[in-house]
């Protein structure tokens, strides 16, 4: 963004009444670590799995039979999340049990669920008496 262009925005926003919040300054290993972030979630099964896991501990098979997926589907998506920190592993014999690692996930999904709900209910009401 051109020293112009933040000036502009800067200027808009003090207009509007907004103010803008603190930001950090991130690196560009910072900008990269979070993406990878993002896109482990990026996937509907993987957010299946991490919904069915909440603060228990499951094996393999239990979230096969809980999502109605396959075994090497999830086994999979399990394997990129244990890289991608989001998830760890526990063996027990031949059972391999998962757990959410870092809870603070369900933090962010929660934040995107608010979000999602109050712009479709401004969609709704917006198209409220269409088609009538």
């Amino acid at each position: 963004m051109t020293n112009k262009m933040k000036a502009s925005r800067a200027g808009s926003d003090r207009q509007s009444g907004r103010r803008r919040r603190r930001q950090r300054v991130l690196t560009e290993e910072a900008f990269a670590l979070i993406a990878g972030r993002f896109r482990a979630l990026a996937e509907p099964m993987r957010l299946k799995l991490l919904h069915e896991l909440g603060d228990l501990e499951l094996s393999v098979s239990e979230l096969v039979e809980a999502t109605g997926a396959g075994q090497a589907n999830v086994s999979k998506h399990l394997a990129l999340m244990l890289d991608a920190g989001l998830v760890s592993r526990r063996k027990d014999g031949l059972k391999v049990f998962y757990r959410v690692a870092d809870p603070s996930i369900f933090d962010m999904c929660e934040a995107v669920c608010s979000s999602l709900g109050d712009r479709l209910a401004a969609h709704r009401e917006a198209i409220q008496g269409f088609g009538r």
